[in-house]
């Protein structure tokens, strides 16, 4: 395991994160306690430090496996949650307002059974609060030890300029993290953010990385009709990793390339496309995003792996996104 600078900050993470959005997760599609434990304790094994929660997660009970399953060792792990989703029925308990925010932390610390979260997420833009309310109460949170590094997940590319421009004005910390969902199949963010994130100083922390599984080698090029058990054959039509949106022509002939180049490294499908992720600008630490102990040590298989420049070529130009305007001025043969 390699480590990685958390964008401009000091604080140095494992290039491989362990994502625990199934952890407590109830019926097939979960992961039940007594594997979430063997997962984290592999993981530290490995040398991961990294582990990714937020309280929305089975409603605050994966917070509560990993606090458990860290504990006597909790200086070995950089704990990083999020918060900003419904945490309950009532008014108050939504949203980045500062009853929110302080309530919040203060929970997903009695759960996580800690004294801090190292890295505290907005998990989404809340158009109802004020910027400097957030950021205030961020700032009496890191004041007082309960939070050290702050960052943002699915805002759009202003809403994280306008967050650290107003804690530069303020004196605030800045934001140092960022995550999004990236992967061979779903290049969106490549539009506009590597130029963001480099000069605001935030590491990329990218989840989906293996597209909600359409890269997990369930979904065979060579049996497109198929319609696998699994996230996305199971998600219903609109959603960001539906059947509609990953069974595209250009997806299929992303995964026919991965394919080929899994066979000829003697790697997995899924041992491909997080190698590749690894490689692009920005990126920090990678969310794994496994749900059985089979694919987590498929995934840490990764480690072993190195892409040839001519692998990382081929898989560039399979999985290209359209250029759109005005990204496109200023590149060869545009004006």
């Amino acid at each position: 395991m390699q480590y990685r600078r958390l964008g401009a900050s000091g604080l140095m993470v494992s290039e491989l994160a362990l994502g625990t959005m199934l952890f407590g997760e109830t019926g097939s599609r979960g992961t039940d306690e007594s594997t979430a434990a063997r997962m984290i304790d592999r993981f530290v094994e490995a040398g991961g430090n990294h582990v990714d929660v937020a309280d929305v997660y089975a409603g605050g009970t994966s917070e509560e496996i990993v606090g458990r399953a860290v504990k006597g060792r909790r200086e070995e792990v950089v704990i990083a949650s999020k918060l900003r989703w419904p945490m309950g029925a009532g008014i108050n308990e939504v949203g980045l307002s500062r009853h929110h925010v302080m309530a919040g932390v203060e929970a997903s610390l009695r759960r996580l059974d800690t004294d801090r979260i190292d890295i505290l997420y907005m998990h989404g833009w809340d158009p109802l609060t004020p910027l400097d309310e957030t950021l205030r109460a961020f700032d009496d949170l890191v004041s007082g030890g309960k939070i050290r590094y702050l960052g943002v997940s699915n805002f759009k590319a202003w809403q994280v300029m306008k967050t650290q421009g107003i804690a530069e004005q303020r004196g605030f910390l800045p934001l140092s993290a960022a995550q999004y969902q990236y992967s061979l199949v779903l290049r969106d963010i490549e539009h506009e953010f590597p130029d963001l994130l480099e000069s605001e100083g935030l590491g990329l922390v990218p989840w989906g990385p293996l597209g909600g599984g359409f890269l997990s080698g369930k979904y065979a090029s060579a049996d497109r009709a198929k319609r696998s058990e699994g996230r996305v054959a199971e998600a219903d039509t609109g959603y960001e990793e539906s059947w509609e949106r990953r069974a595209t022509e250009r997806n299929w002939a992303i995964v026919a390339e991965v394919e080929r180049i899994a066979a000829a490294q003697g790697a997995s499908v899924p041992q491909v496309a997080l190698a590749w992720l690894l490689g692009r600008p920005s990126v920090a630490s990678v969310i794994l995003g496994a749900r059985t102990m089979e694919q987590f040590e498929d995934n840490l298989g990764t480690l072993d792996l190195a892409l040839s420049a001519e692998d990382i070529e081929a898989l560039d130009a399979v999985s290209a996104p359209e250029t759109l305007y005005p990204y496109r001025i200023g590149t060869p043969g545009q004006r």
